[in-house]
């Protein structure tokens, strides 16, 4: 798995250090990084506004439409098609 940020770099770096982890985790880790130009930090993704969150709910909870009710076929129009 690559590293994501700079300051995750330095993190492992530190744990390889003190011996938490294997060289070869760490060597994993950089090798799947490549030669890749890494923000600083990674920022967590913003949470949607409650107004977003309420336009997703209401659109959610949308009624269907009804369907057409069925047309009542007249007497006349019964009579034509059965001879009656």
């Amino acid at each position: 798995m690559p590293f994501k940020s700079k300051a995750q770099r330095r993190k492992f770096a530190e744990l390889l250090v003190e011996g938490k982890i294997t060289p070869e985790a760490y060597e994993e880790w950089n090798r799947s990084t490549g030669g890749k130009e890494l923000p600083e930090r990674v920022k967590p993704k913003a949470k949607r506004s409650s107004k977003a969150r309420k336009k997703l709910k209401t659109r959610a909870r949308a009624k269907p439409k009804a369907k057409p009710k069925a047309r009542a076929k007249s007497k006349a129009r019964v009579r034509r098609t059965t001879g009656k």
